[in-house]
């Protein structure tokens, strides 16, 4: 028989033409790997930004509030209930009161996972914010926190909250690997900030047991006889535990174990809208729990990025848009606690604050990966508007639940009140009658946002989140130091004082806002992808200038009705309330209250854009009509940050 030689490099190029088509065939195919794709920006350790103006003024406040004291305020939930340590969970163990949960009920143990999300997230808040605080005192605390946890890792590397007669032995509703990415998130940060390798080493020990129990392609870690086991799928958010490895590692096996994680995941029989099946139906809106939907933004983002399969692509960007369907004119997303297939509107879909933080840290790792400077104004939207304007203005204390229009906060629990959109309503600095989970990532988001405001490409260094702040990092082997000197967001105006080497050459990057005209620069700059790039050989002392101007924008909603934003800011018209304290803490200052509005007077537009009070910042005017009547009053519009009671949306007059 005559053989026949085919040329090798024919060869290879029909296995990648095959690989193509493959991973095209979304039913068949749609988690084969690739190629990796290479992150556009490099994340920072913590250590490198401090805050600067209101940014550091807010992170002060809160820890000396509920950031730093909810150990007091909550002192079973953290120091009591050693669940990493001697009270692991165990099936001897029963009706543990953990959170919200009262003893009534025969609890299995490994229902009770809740209390390792309130520890781990608070740790993580508190060291964060501990650290570009620089407060000594409560760093020593956190290193103390940090040991003890430590202690508690077995020799095979294992740190969780299972005895090991329960723990990788699940088929129902568990907390293994949430439980882990909530506390070794806080571990990563606490190593950003120490550098420590036997620390490091722990973790990747600890990492290694995960995947060494639950073997890529040969076990199934979301595997559950319960469509509803939200203790599981939590669990799916390890992959930013893997990813953050992987960006220290450098080790493609975590990103791999990604991709691994979301495929089990996607193809268990679950009630969770990331799965691949539900974001390739493009119309089907979302309606899980509103927080596991929006942190799985940044697994699905993780699963694409170690794959390059521009199926798991087209997967990620019709989650995008169905999460732009769910948004609030203030950025937020509709989850309270459902998304329930619901648009977002101003009035009727309240947010939980923890969904605030998972959507941000969403958008900052899309900004990260991708590049696409777009993302960067919806990081910044959430926390300037919607996370602001659920954070009390005087005093430490969120709500729970939010709406963008705020009639009245009546504080009730579910099923408890006539009005069913005023569940979980109040402002507290615990809220124990709900669950003690918002309050541990209002902790979060500052730190989270504050991390990610300068990052570095190959030309140099990046302002890729906006506000007063203070970089020091290298650029070439030479140190670099560059404050940013502003009010932003509340001015937009931008005073960078560099200092590095003299004659270093390299490239600072600003994001220009989608909404900015850049009015002035005191250098020459060229416009690329999104971002104003300066380029020079740089003094030893240099500054930069920038001033950006905004006008007026008047946006439609989901529905019939207009909100105003100015820059980055959403406006509201404020509405008197009084203030109905609830409950006590021993914690001087800190309460429980309603806010109960003293006159509710809703107002329709009637017809002119706001105009700018000339004598104070940030607060316009409007002719509108309240509602009923035909009389035009002149309104007054501020930023909802600062705000209580507020009306944001508003209808046309006549409509």
């Amino acid at each position: 028989m005559r053989k026949i030689y085919i040329p090798i490099w024919l060869i290879a190029v029909a296995m990648i033409q095959n690989i193509n088509v493959l991973a095209q065939d979304s039913s068949a195919h749609p988690f084969l790997k690739i190629k990796p794709l290479a992150f556009r920006f490099q994340a920072l350790p913590l250590s490198a930004i401090t805050p600067g103006g209101w940014l550091k003024t807010e992170l002060k406040r809160n820890l000396d509030g509920f950031t730093g004291r909810l150990d007091t305020l909550a002192p079973d939930l953290i120091q009591q209930d050693d669940i990493y340590g001697k009270d692991r969970l165990s099936k001897k163990v029963k009706n543990k009161n953990l959170g919200a949960v009262s003893d009534a009920g025969e609890w299995q143990a490994q229902f009770l996972w809740w209390n390792s999300e309130t520890q781990s997230n608070w740790l993580d808040g508190f060291i964060r914010t501990a650290i570009l605080l620089k407060d000594k005192t409560q760093l020593e605390k956190a290193e103390r926190l940090i040991r003890r946890l430590l202690q508690t890792q077995d020799k095979d590397g294992y740190i969780g909250i299972y005895d090991p007669e329960l723990r990788y032995r699940f088929d129902n509703e568990n907390g293994e690997l949430w439980s882990k990415a909530t506390l070794y998130r806080a571990l990563l940060g606490w190593y950003d900030y120490k550098k420590d390798p036997a620390l490091l080493t722990a973790i990747e020990k600890a990492v290694k047991n995960v995947m060494d129990n639950y073997p890529v392609n040969q076990s199934h870690p979301f595997y559950s006889v319960n469509p509803d086991a939200g203790g599981l799928t939590h669990g799916l958010a390890f992959t930013d535990v893997l990813e953050q490895l992987y960006v220290l590692t450098k080790k493609q096996a975590y990103l791999d174990y990604c991709l691994f994680l979301y495929k089990d995941f996607s193809t268990q029989t679950l009630n969770e809208d990331a799965q691949f099946k539900k974001l390739q139906q493009a119309d089907l809106p979302l309606k899980g729990h509103g927080v596991h939907t929006y942190e799985h933004l940044r697994s699905v983002t993780a699963a694409y990025y170690a794959s390059g399969n521009p199926v798991l692509k087209s997967a990620l960007d019709h989650f995008i848009r169905k999460i732009n369907r769910a948004t609030t004119p203030s950025g937020a997303p509709v989850g309270d606690e459902f998304a329930g297939g619901r648009a977002g509107d101003a009035t009727t879909t309240g947010y939980e604050f923890c969904s605030l933080h998972e959507l941000m840290a969403g958008w900052i790792s899309l900004l990260t990966k991708s590049g696409e400077a777009g993302y960067g104004d919806r990081a910044e939207k959430i926390l300037f508007n919607a996370a602001a304007g659920a954070t009390h203005p005087e005093t430490s204390a969120i709500c729970y639940l939010k709406t963008d229009n705020t009639y009245i906060l009546s504080g009730g629990k579910h099923g408890d009140t006539t009005d069913k959109h005023q569940t979980r309503y109040r402002y507290s600095p615990v809220h124990r009658e709900a669950a003690v989970c918002c309050v541990p990532n209002a902790g979060r988001i500052g730190p989270w946002y504050i991390q990610h405001m300068w990052m570095k490409d190959d030309e140099g260094v990046l302002a890729t989140l906006l506000g007063p702040s203070e970089l020091n990092t290298t650029v070439k082997n030479q140190k670099v130091s560059i404050e940013s000197i502003t009010g932003y967001p509340f001015d937009f105006d931008f005073r960078f004082k560099i200092k590095t080497t003299e004659g270093n050459q390299f490239s600072i990057k600003i994001r220009k806002p989608e909404w900015a005209v850049v009015a002035f620069t005191s250098l020459p700059f060229e416009e690329e992808n999104g971002f104003l790039v300066f380029k020079k050989r740089w003094k030893q002392q240099d500054e930069l200038i920038i001033r950006f101007e905004a006008a007026i924008q008047k946006n439609q909603t989901n529905g019939d009705e207009y909100y105003f934003q100015y820059g980055p800011l959403v406006l509201c018209h404020p509405l008197n309330s009084t203030e109905v304290i609830t409950k006590t803490y021993t914690v001087a200052g800190l309460t429980d209250f309603n806010c109960l509005p003293l006159k509710e007077t809703v107002v329709e537009l009637n017809g002119a854009l706001p105009v700018q009070d000339a004598t104070v910042k940030n607060h316009f005017h409007a002719e509108m009509k309240p509602s009923g009547t035909d009389q035009p009053e002149v309104i007054l519009l501020v930023p909802m940050a600062g705000t209580t009671l507020r009306q944001v949306t508003f209808k046309m007059k006549g409509q």
